[in-house]
């Protein structure tokens, strides 16, 4: 179930669903949240300087050193973001969300206006139960010659609340399958792509998916 405008002003007043700083007239809409613009852009790097020389990043969707390969923009009121065509950047949300309630999740989906605009917002996350932090927003300029702005504390996504089936414990919300949850508590604005369980990751590696499915074979 999807809620609506009252509900969630409900959820807001109880304190089950809380922003930080608080949402606005703006930002509500009939059946979900608009969250604006934080303040904080991280831009990937492409190359970086070694002892032989220049050399070209190449990204390992399996290796810890993501953060490393992103250069922190952060601006100032007042201030706007030039996005180059074609250039990538991860922005982050202005609002801290915090998800008290057991049996809350939420998507983030992009606003079409934003899209129209010829950036793709590439949105349709999830937002766990007991979520705490701000939200990566990754950006792509789409158009091949336009340099298109953009500014900290626009409208540039929203948030669906939904009610689950069932609640969930504190201990079901810490774990993601057999990890733990990667992406909670991102208050610094900032979380690069992390990598998953070491022991699933080697054997994804050597190639090892039918050991991996037996060694990890889910009992229910």
């Amino acid at each position: 179930m999807v809620l609506s405008k009252k509900h969630i002003i409900e959820k807001i007043k109880s304190g089950e669903i809380q922003f930080e700083p608080m949402i606005d007239g703006f930002q509500l809409q009939p059946h979900s949240v608009d969250l604006r613009l934080g303040y904080d852009f991280h831009i990937p790097r492409t190359w970086e300087l070694t002892k032989e020389g220049r050399k070209v990043i190449n990204i390992d969707p399996f290796s810890e050193n993501n953060k490393s390969n992103f250069d922190k923009v952060s601006l100032n009121p007042g201030q706007s973001f030039e996005i180059l065509p074609k250039e990538y950047i991860i922005a982050t949300t202005l609002e801290v969300i915090t998800i008290k309630s057991k049996e809350l999740m939420a998507i983030l989906f992009p606003r079409s206006s934003v899209n129209r605009r010829g950036l793709a917002v590439d949105l349709s996350g999830i937002i766990d139960v007991g979520y705490h932090g701000k939200l990566m927003i990754p950006i792509v300029n789409n158009t091949h010659e336009q340099i298109i702005k953009i500014y900290p504390g626009e409208r540039i996504c929203q948030i669906i609340f939904e009610k689950i089936s069932s609640q969930i414990s504190p201990k079901q919300i810490l774990n993601h399958g057999l990890a733990k949850a990667k992406y909670h508590a991102a208050i610094g604005g900032f979380l690069p792509g992390k990598t998953d369980r070491l022991e699933e990751i080697n054997l994804i590696k050597k190639g090892k998916i039918s050991q991996l499915k037996q060694k990890f074979f889910l009992k229910i």
